[in-house]
């Protein structure tokens, strides 16, 4: 385990709630957007992580939990972004430009499927995971600071 682990660890989590905090900054900016260029209305964006596994650990203690088969990890990644394809909410408003003409859904609009409220709780908890990466960072920082003063 070198050094620079715990530090290279935290930034994997920094970067992937970074992505994650864009695009939830994304679906609420669109929240009441009912054209856009594939048609219909907005649909809302997930962001799926997986972890970064390590298949070779380089050590291994014997307070390591038996729970992880492959040894520490190696930090988290975006494995994709997901629209959520299911229906957003109707309002009856047939003078409005993207009102339905026809079928059962005729003179609705249909708007985008997030919900604001879920929304600023998930961009919250991103924030406070984010922060919880930069603590890490600065607690290796002093850390590695502390081992230089002993040095001298």
């Amino acid at each position: 385990m070198g050094m620079f682990t715990s530090i290279n660890i935290a930034a994997t989590g920094m970067s992937a709630e970074r992505l994650r905090s864009d695009v939830i900054s994304n679906n609420i900016a669109n929240a009441t957007t009912t054209r856009t260029q594939e048609g219909g209305a907005f649909k809302k964006s997930s962001v799926v992580f997986t972890p970064v596994a390590d298949s070779y650990p380089q050590w291994n203690t014997p307070f390591t939990p038996s729970s992880i088969d492959n040894g520490p990890g190696k930090g988290v990644k975006v494995l994709e972004i997901v629209k959520d394809t299911s229906e957003g909410t109707y309002v009856y408003d047939p003078q409005h430009p993207d009102a339905i003409k026809s079928g059962p859904h005729a003179g609705y609009v249909e708007y985008p499927n997030v919900n604001i409220v879920n929304e600023m709780v998930d961009l919250i908890a991103a924030s406070r995971a984010y922060e919880a990466n930069a603590t890490v960072v600065d607690g290796a920082k002093d850390m590695f600071s502390a081992a230089l003063d002993i040095s001298k």
